[in-house]
Order: C-alpha cells, then sequence, then structure tokens
C-alpha cells in the first residue's frame, strides 16, 4: 500500500476527510531535512507530535519544523513537556490548553497538548500525549487522558501518542475500552512503530466513536522518501490516519 491509497483531506456535504500524523520525533535530535520529508509526504492537515523539543530554544526548533513542512505550530511542546500540535492552514483554531500531569520524580514530567480546531465545518478536539515508561504511572496517565476527553465536551476528537507499550497492556487497553483505535478499526499500512527491539506498536491513533476511521497505520513507500530516511528522522515510524469526522 502507498499513501496514496489513503483517503486525501477533503470538504464533504456534512463531513470532513481530515489527515492525522502522530510522530514521536526525538526533540528534533536525528536527520531533520529527512524528518521534514517524511512529515511532507504524508500530507497531513494535523500532525500530533511526542518528543518536542523542550529546553533551549524550543520555540525555534518547532517554527523551523512547522516552517520545513508547511504547517504551523499550534499549542505544545516545552509547555507540555513534549508533546506538541501542528496543522496546515486548512484549520481554523477555536482554543488551546497545555497540561501538565501529576509529576512523580524521579520519573520524567508528563503532558497533553490539546485543542480544538475546525476543518472545513467539522470541529474536531485533539490531544496529543506520550505516556510514562513506568506501567503504574501509564496506567493511571491512561485514565487521566480519558478524563481530558470528557472534559474537553466535544462530540468529535482525536488522540495521537507514544503510548510506551503495545495493545495488550493494561494502558494502552484502558484506553481502547473507550476510544476507537485506528489501526484496529481500519488497518492500512504497517504495524510496528518502534524501529528497535523488542518491534511492537506502542504509538497509535484513538477517536471517539463519531469518527469514521477510513484507515489508520504506518505509511510506507512515501513519494520522495527512502526507508533510510524513515530510520534517520527518528527512532519511530509515523502512524498516519485518515477520519471522516461530521459536520455539526
Amino acid at each position: 500500500m502507498t499513501v496514496e491509497d489513503l483517503p486525501g483531506s477533503r470538504t464533504e456535504p456534512a463531513s470532513a476527510v481530515v489527515r492525522v500524523l502522530s510522530y514521536n520525533i526525538r526533540s528534533m535530535r536525528d536527520d531533520t531535512a529527512a524528518l521534514a520529508r517524511v512529515i511532507r509526504a504524508c500530507a497531513p492537515d494535523l500532525v500530533l507530535v511526542q518528543e518536542a523539543p523542550r529546553f533551549f530554544r524550543w520555540r525555534k526548533a518547532a517554527a523551523r519544523l512547522a516552517h520545513a513542512t508547511g504547517l504551523v505550530h499550534v499549542t505544545g511542546g516545552a509547555t507540555a513537556a513534549g508533546p506538541m500540535v501542528l496543522s496546515s492552514l486548512r484549520a481554523h483554531v477555536e482554543r488551546t490548553e497545555d497540561v501538565l500531569l501529576p509529576h512523580h520524580p524521579p520519573l520524567h514530567q508528563r503532558g497533553f497538548a490539546t485543542a480544538v480546531l475546525r476543518i472545513g465545518g467539522a470541529r474536531l478536539g485533539v490531544i496529543s500525549t506520550h505516556l510514562s515508561l513506568s506501567p503504574a504511572e501509564r496506567y493511571d496517565q491512561a485514565g487521566l487522558l480519558l478524563d481530558r476527553v470528557a472534559a474537553m465536551d466535544e462530540q468529535n476528537v482525536v488522540v495521537g501518542g507514544d503510548f510506551n507499550e503495545p495493545p495488550d497492556r493494561p494502558g494502552f487497553a484502558r484506553i481502547a475500552e473507550h476510544l476507537q483505535d485506528g489501526f484496529a478499526v481500519a488497518p492500512w499500512g504497517g504495524e510496528v512503530t518502534n524501529v528497535r527491539a523488542p518491534f511492537q506498536r506502542i504509538d497509535a491513533v484513538f477517536t471517539t466513536e463519531s469518527v469514521e476511521v477510513l484507515g489508520c497505520g504506518v505509511p510506507h513507500a512515501l513519494p520522495g522518501v527512502t526507508d533510510a530516511d524513515l530510520h534517520a528522522a527518528t527512532d519511530h515510524l509515523p502512524v498516519l490516519a485518515a477520519l471522516r469526522v461530521p459536520t455539526a
């Protein structure tokens, strides 16, 4: 399958088809030119980033990535402890909020980058997240994520993230009990998202039931992108989803 097999962005009479990319970019410590090529080739409306730059001049790094990919910075980065949201000019931003989760040193601070957007007449809540390396904290954060989805009070919500565990583990499964796991609903492309052993699907896109998942998975055979680019860009593979979001 190629990225062209996935439905492209478009506005329909009672819905909008939206392309959402979830991507752990490892603080842009790798080949940033390859990273930009991968993102551009996916032609996303939204990019839900994990491990955005968080330290010295992080805003400039985020702006450089947005410029290189033809996108704009919506919210997040250091203010959300790593998660970030980028969008195309197709999206109109209604509101944003960066949320820091309870911190338990020496574990890393975690957070959510959240926004509500309008795309082609459809209203969509978005959350980017990166859950803990600790199984116990990760399970608790899965619950906090579900609480945040509910607190957004939006019919249509999409969540993209690095969940640091595969679907059969408790935290991932807790989320999947309440939200649609895009790859499980409409598998497309590849499954494995981390490029080092153990090779697993630890990155995912989830949606509320009102959102129709048209396809979701790791894109391969991207135009102008080689396998070497995918592995040079970061230590995760991206997850691309095409979603049909109903209008109000």
